[in-house]
């Protein structure tokens, strides 16, 4: 019985052909590598990747109802007449979008977002936006010696990466005269504001600093009411644990403190092991309708 083993070095085996120069196969007949298994793992491999990025960057924010936030705020008492808004949510609209830049991440805003007023002692009120169901916003107002002040404020943001949700909180507080609504005011006037803080995310303090300008009174139209409103201009600078910029304009009404209209922009650069990751913000809302749900 004969095996490979028999053939002498270098001498064709059984069944073998030769070219016309003796080596290889004749021409005309190339030799054919099986490549489809390696282009077909390539493709598998490039596909997982397509839907891991697709699942990781996946936006699943979605408006907050009316009703969601009234059965969050539970009953409310009837606020006394004054200078204070009535507490309970009231509806506002709007839009915006959310971007970070490590992870790549992005989630909506609105159409619906509800805005909640809360009484805090006897001078004070915290006014919250639910921009989604992964992002809500707090600021606290407070009356003293006759001007509305903002006295501080937190931010609370989910992000879904894959399977695994990721939760951020921020809570600022802002000195004494980082005036809202001053009461003595003329166009054009302009008031410095500082508030300093932490985050939940970040080791350290962020300072937001910058002018809070004064734009004139005008009239807002809320549904078909016209309604007295204070036109502000707040430009900040973040430092320390985090970089960046904060731009907004608000609209408050006269009356009450009640914010009638924010547009936003925002841009917070932080430093993680992995590199330089930015968060970016474009919001805008407004209130339409007085009618306020408890």
């Amino acid at each position: 019985m004969r095996t490979d083993l028999d053939t002498p070095a270098g001498a064709p085996g059984p069944g073998a052909t030769t070219g016309f120069d003796g080596e290889g196969p004749p021409s005309g007949h190339p030799t054919r590598r099986r490549r489809w298994p390696y282009v077909l793992v390539a493709l598998l491999l490039l596909l997982g990747l397509l839907v891991v990025a697709l699942v990781v960057t996946t936006d699943r924010a979605h408006q907050v109802t009316l009703g969601q936030a009234e059965q969050r705020l539970g009953p409310q008492a009837r606020a006394v007449p004054g200078s204070r808004p009535a507490p309970g949510v009231y509806d506002y609209r709007g839009t915006g979008s959310e971007h970070l830049s490590l992870p790549p991440l992005s989630q909506s805003e609105g159409p619906t977002i509800p805005g909640t007023v809360t009484l805090d002692g006897a001078d004070c009120f915290v006014f919250r936006v639910d921009y989604s169901s992964h992002h809500w916003e707090t600021w606290r107002y407070c009356l003293r010696h006759g001007n509305l002040e903002e006295a501080g404020g937190k931010t609370w943001q989910l992000w879904s990466i894959g399977p695994v949700d990721v939760t951020d909180v921020a809570d600022f507080h802002c000195r004494p005269a980082t005036m809202a609504v001053p009461a003595p005011r003329a166009p054009g006037q302009v008031w410095s504001s500082r508030c300093t803080g932490t985050n939940t995310s970040v080791a350290g303090t962020t300072v937001s600093a910058g002018p809070y300008r004064f734009l004139g009174d005008v009239s807002v139209r809320v549904g078909t009411t016209k309604v007295e409103a204070a036109h502000f201009l707040r430009l900040r600078t973040d430092s320390g644990a985090q970089q960046g910029f904060e731009r907004s304009q608000v609209w408050f009404d006269l009356t009450n403190g009640l914010p009638l209209r924010e547009s936003e922009t925002i841009e917070v650069r932080t430093a993680t092991p992995f590199g330089t990751s930015t968060y970016t913000q474009t919001s805008s809302f407004s209130l339409v309708s007085l009618h306020v749900r408890r």
